[in-house]
């Protein structure tokens, strides 16, 4: 792929909140999972589990894990027949003693881009997808047997957009957001 080709995929890439009812092929989901699995991470501890649930029935279970009744957030989850929950495992001694040192848990910058990697490979695939933060991780943890000693990084909503899923896109300016070598503006 050329460099443009991974900007447009990048251009094209927003989180859905509508989607058509038709299935995922696992082949497709396979492929973002690969995205997901070789992406870098801190002394290359891969600290993450990728939980997969197209169970139609199973879905069903987890969506209400994701939304609130007092909140309208994220009540999209319903229609989305595939839900990605990654989870975070301990990592390398390595990673563990570098976080310590540094006071920083490498493993959630490295589930992020993780996560990235999974859904850019799903909009090379056609597929939307949504990351959520919002959800409630003891639930989550109860319905798909995760360890309680496990942590819930968070659950990407996947499947075909629908048709009112796209909005316009607000970034700030190029030049409202980057530096070049040093963080104050050059007066030029």
């Amino acid at each position: 792929m050329t460099r443009q080709g991974v900007l447009e995929v990048i251009q094209q890439r927003s989180s859905v909140r509508a989607y058509e009812s038709r299935s995922v092929s696992r082949d497709k989901i396979e492929r973002c999972l690969e995205a997901a699995r070789l992406a870098p991470s801190a002394c290359n501890a891969q600290a993450w589990t990728f939980i997969t649930v197209d169970d139609p029935q199973l879905r069903d279970k987890l969506a209400p894990c994701t939304a609130d009744k007092w909140l309208p957030l994220n009540h999209f989850t319903y229609q989305a027949p595939v839900h990605v929950v990654m989870v975070l495992e301990p990592g390398k001694l390595s990673a563990q003693a570098g976080g310590l040192i540094k006071q920083r848990d490498f493993r959630w910058i490295d589930i992020g881009i993780a996560a990235e990697h999974f859904c850019l490979q799903a909009q090379a695939e056609g597929l939307g997808t949504c990351m959520l933060g919002w959800f409630n991780e003891r639930k989550v943890q109860a319905l798909l047997h995760i360890p309680k000693s496990k942590t819930v990084a968070l659950i990407i909503t996947v499947g075909y957009a629908g048709s009112d899923s796209t909005r316009p896109r607000h970034r700030k300016p190029f030049e409202e957001v980057t530096r070049w070598n040093g963080y104050e503006r050059s007066s030029q």
